[in-house]
């Protein structure tokens, strides 16, 4: 029964977005009334379709694809349970010239959204959304979700500048025309669609405590998350917790991870409120050999992950990524050792190149090498047994995880990653401190420069 219901899960996880607007104002057949006033406007469906402004794009998507089209009525017309849920909520009490300032008791819409007038009053979290809600909007302030520190980071050091103010107002542009658009507002989790989800009013403006998953968090996590948590990929099924257990994104991930705890992280990995495989999984060192052998040695991924997304070489408001998306696996040294502590760890090959922002005044990013390209990962996508954990009868516990030596067949090396299957030269001196050759044990058979003719399966 869970993976019938897992199935309409799946079908519906993007068609729910766009059908979400039209749906409310067909069941309700058109609120009647008088349409002076913001509450008598965004209630009658007619009058803003009358009434509204030339479309504009919804920007979106970003990794995740397009965003999907919602009619500009459609995103702020407010209607069905979730409205009547809201009218009789303490949001609801406020009055709209509360959070979005403006003009009330009008039918004229210029002059309803004159003046000081806020379309989303989250950009303005301090004063609208703090008035009620301080702890949070201080602590999110700072967060991960609200501006992307360890992505600001990244493009920082890169650039080889200390601090994010010091990048060029070109690449300040276009990180936020094209990188930002994902990263969250109050508002985004609480009351509308992300930009990525369409946009708009989600449920004629209820606020939710808690975001969907299907229609909040995996509207923007989409291609790293979304993607393999549901297992849409060819050849995947969806995460066992989703199947087992029924768990959405913060079964896992608390409320006070997401709005942060008031410090400022500069990589997602170092946030101490992160959720940890063994916060459930207790005792797992003795359960069986696999844990016995190699609980330290690297992350739970790299046995229990299914082959999951990767791209790369993006041309940041150009061309997209050069190196298209594909499903892969790769175990390889781990690149952030100082915050995680295993030797090996899954890798995923990452958007950025060193030209990724000539389109934005930087020919080629001055210390690129400072960051690898292939990146410590986490996909949620996990199997108790995969490929790796399940071997023959009779076969030894490692038959499909180490490097094995079968009359001249190297079996396995495909899982880890190898100079030979770095495609360009500043993939190759990106990522010279996290590919495994000669770091591999000396039983394997395999030299530091293993051939480039070397059969494998």
């Amino acid at each position: 029964m869970k993976l019938i219901n897992l199935f309409f899960i799946i079908l519906f996880v993007n068609i729910f977005t766009l059908c979400t607007g039209c749906s409310d104002h067909e069941k309700d057949s058109h609120i009647a009334g008088s349409a002076n006033s913001c509450v008598g406007c965004h209630t009658n469906y007619d009058k803003l379709k009358e009434i509204a402004s030339p479309d504009t794009a919804i920007d979106g998507g970003g990794c995740g694809g397009d965003a999907p089209h919602i009619e500009p009525y459609d995103r702020v017309y407010m209607g069905g349970t979730g409205f009547t849920a809201f009218k009789n909520s303490t949001h609801g009490g406020l009055g709209c010239t509360f959070c979005h300032n403006g003009i009330d008791e009008t039918g004229d819409k210029t002059l309803a959204h004159s003046g000081d007038f806020i379309r989303h009053p989250s950009m303005a979290a301090r004063e609208k959304c703090g008035t009620c809600h301080a702890d949070i909007v201080s602590r999110t302030s700072n967060s991960l979700h609200a501006n992307g520190w360890g992505q600001k980071s990244m493009v920082t050091l890169r650039s080889g500048v200390t601090v994010y103010d010091q990048i060029s107002a070109q690449m300040k542009a276009g990180y936020e025309k094209n990188c930002a658009k994902c990263h969250a507002t109050c508002g985004d989790c609480h009351v509308n669609r992300p930009k990525a989800g369409g946009g708009g009013l989600y449920k004629g403006h209820q606020f939710a405590n808690k975001p969907s998953m299907q229609d909040n968090c995996t509207a923007c996590h989409t291609s790293r998350i979304g993607h393999a948590y549901y297992g849409i990929a060819s050849g995947t099924i969806p995460d066992v917790h989703l199947t087992a257990e029924g768990f959405t994104c913060m079964s896992c991930h608390s409320k006070n991870e997401i709005h942060g705890d008031g410090v400022v992280y500069d990589q997602r990995y170092k946030m101490a409120l992160k959720p940890e495989c063994v916060d459930c999984h207790t005792n797992i060192q003795s359960s069986n050999t696999y844990h016995a052998m190699h609980i330290n040695s690297f992350n739970c991924q790299t046995c229990h992950s299914q082959d999951y997304n990767n791209c790369g070489s993006c041309h940041i408001g150009g061309e997209g990524a050069r190196i298209a998306a594909y499903q892969g696996f790769k175990i390889a040294r781990n690149p952030i050792p100082g915050t995680k502590p295993y030797p090996l760890a899954t890798v995923r090959r990452s958007l950025m190149a060193p030209d990724s922002w000539s389109l934005y005044g930087t020919a080629t990013l001055s210390d690129f090498n400072v960051r690898t390209t292939f990146k410590y990962t986490t996909p949620h996508n996990l199997k108790r047994w995969t490929t790796r954990t399940q071997v023959a009868d009779g076969k030894s516990c490692y038959d499909n995880c180490h490097i094995i030596n079968d009359n001249g067949v190297f079996r396995n090396k495909e899982l880890y990653l190898f100079n030979s299957d770095l495609i360009e030269s500043w993939e190759i001196s990106a990522n010279q401190n996290i590919i495994v050759d000669g770091h591999l044990p000396s039983g394997w058979g395999l030299s530091r420069n293993v051939p480039t003719n070397l059969k494998e399966k």
